[in-house]
C-alpha cells in the first residue's frame, strides 16, 4: 500500500529537523525559482544558437503547452477537463489572447537581443506601468496612493539608472604582471541596433503583461472562471495565430536552411555552425517548464504569502544576474548591479504596502470566479511569474473598490 503523500512529507520532515510546514514552503520555493531560471536561461541558451528563428522557437513551446494540457486531460480526466471550443467564447477571449501573444513575442525578442544580466532591467517597468494600466482600466487611484506612487517611483529610478549612458559601460583592465596588453572597453549593452531594439522591446513586454494582467479579470468569466480554460485558449489561439506569422516572416525557410547546414555538416563529418541538438533539447525543455512555470508561481503565493513570493522572486533576480554572468559571461557593470538593486528594493517596497492593507470584504459572484481561478493554477502558461502576484494585489485593490 502506498503511503500518503503527508506521511512522506512529515518523515522527511523530521530527517532534516524541520516541520512539515517548513519543508513545503522550502520545496515550493525550491520549485518555483528552478523553474524559472530555467526557463531564462534555456530560453536564452536556445536563441544563442538560432538567432534567426526567434518566432518559431516560440511556436513549439505554445504547441508543446497545449499538447502537455491534452495529455494532462487524458491521464487525469476527473481533475483536469479542457473546455469546449466555441466560437463565442472565442470571440470574447480574443483580447486576452492578442495581448497575451504580444506579450510574449516582444518577451521573446528582448531576450534574444540583451544579455540575460541586462534583461531584468529591461522589463524593469512592468511593476510602475502594471500600477498605471490598473488605474486607467479601475478609473481609481491605486491605494494607498502615496506609498504605491513612490514604490513606482523608485522601480523606476532603478530603470532609468541601468539605462544612462555612464552605466553602460566599462574598461576591462589588462591582467596583472602583462604590461602589454591594453585595456579595452567593454561592450556595451546599447551600443547596436540590435541591443537598442532590445531595450524597446523590454518596454513593450512589460506594456502589454500589464495590460493583460488588466484583461484576465474580465476574460474569466467568459470561460466559467476555469485559469485552466483560459490557459488552454490562450496557448491553442495563440499558437494558431503564430503560424502564418512564422512564414511570412521567413523563418520556415531560415530552419531548412539550417536544417540543410546541419545534414551537409553531419555528411561531412565536420562540427555544423548550427546546433541542432540545443534547438531540439531547448525547445522541450522549455515547452514543459513554460507550463510548469505557472503553477509554481502560484504554489509559491499559495504555499507561502505574496510577502515570501516576492522576496523569492527577489532571489531569483539576484541568481538571474549571477548566472548570466557565470554562464555567458554578461557583463556587469556598477550601474547595472545599482540599478537592479534598486528595482528589487522598489519591487520589495510595493509588496510590504501592499501586504499591510486588511484583508477584502467577502467576494460577490464574478469575483469568486476569479478567486477560484487563482486556486486553480496558471492564467497564462508563457508569461513572466511576477505577474502572478501584482495581479493579486491589483484584484484586491479592486474588491475594496
Amino acid at each position: 500500500m502506498t503511503a500518503a503523500p503527508s506521511s512522506i512529507t512529515s518523515r522527511w520532515a523530521r530527517k532534516l529537523g524541520l516541520t512539515r510546514e517548513q519543508l513545503e514552503v522550502a520545496a515550493v520555493v525550491t520549485f518555483y525559482m528552478v523553474a524559472a531560471l530555467t526557463m531564462v536561461f534555456v530560453n536564452k541558451a536556445v536563441l544563442l544558437s538560432s538567432p534567426t528563428v526567434p518566432l518559431l522557437f516560440l511556436l513549439i513551446q505554445l504547441f508543446m503547452a497545449v499538447v502537455l494540457l491534452h495529455g494532462f486531460a487524458f491521464a487525469f480526466p476527473r481533475h483536469v477537463q479542457l473546455p469546449k471550443l466555441e466560437f463565442h467564447a472565442f470571440r470574447k477571449l480574443f483580447p486576452v489572447i492578442a495581448v497575451s501573444l504580444s506579450g510574449l513575442v516582444f518577451n521573446t525578442l528582448c531576450l534574444r537581443a540583451v544579455e540575460a544580466a541586462f534583461f531584468q532591467i529591461a522589463r524593469g517597468l512592468l511593476l510602475p506601468l502594471t500600477i498605471v494600466v490598473s488605474a486607467l482600466f479601475t478609473r481609481a487611484l491605486p491605494q494607498p496612493t502615496v506609498p504605491v506612487f513612490l514604490a513606482a517611483l523608485i522601480v523606476t529610478m532603478g530603470f532609468l539608472m541601468g539605462i544612462a549612458p555612464d552605466a553602460l559601460h566599462i574598461d576591462v583592465a589588462a591582467p596583472v604582471g602583462d604590461e602589454t596588453t591594453v585595456a579595452q572597453p567593454a561592450p556595451e549593452p546599447l551600443n547596436g541596433n540590435s541591443n537598442t531594439m532590445g531595450l524597446f522591446y523590454g518596454i513593450m513586454s512589460s506594456v502589454f503583461i500589464a495590460v493583460h494582467s488588466c484583461l484576465i479579470k474580465q476574460s474569466l468569466p467568459h470561460v466559467g472562471g476555469s485559469a485552466l480554460a483560459l490557459s488552454y485558449w490562450t496557448n491553442l489561439v495563440s499558437s494558431l495565430v503564430l503560424i502564418p506569422i512564422v512564414f511570412v516572416a521567413g523563418e520556415v525557410s531560415e530552419f531548412a536552411r539550417l536544417l540543410r547546414i546541419a545534414s551537409e555538416a553531419a555528411a561531412k563529418g565536420v562540427p555544423s555552425e548550427w546546433n541542432w541538438g540545443t534547438f531540439l533539447w531547448g525547445s522541450i525543455v522549455t515547452g514543459i517548464f513554460g507550463a510548469l512555470l505557472g503553477l509554481a508561481a502560484m504554489l509559491s503565493v499559495k504555499a507561502t504569502s505574496p510577502v515570501t513570493h516576492m522576496f523569492s522572486s527577489a532571489a531569483k533576480s539576484v541568481l538571474q544576474t549571477v548566472l548570466g554572468v557565470w554562464l555567458f559571461h554578461d557583463l556587469m557593470t556598477t550601474g547595472r548591479a545599482s540599478s537592479i538593486l534598486v528595482i528589487l528594493i522598489g519591487t520589495l517596497y510595493y509588496t510590504w504596502v501592499k501586504a499591510q492593507q486588511p484583508p477584502p470584504p467577502p467576494p460577490n459572484k464574478e469575483q469568486e470566479m476569479v478567486q477560484r481561478a487563482e486556486e486553480e493554477g496558471l492564467l497564462a502558461v508563457e508569461f513572466d511569474a511576477d505577474e502572478d502576484d501584482d495581479g493579486k494585489h491589483k484584484e484586491r485593490e479592486q474588491r475594496r473598490d
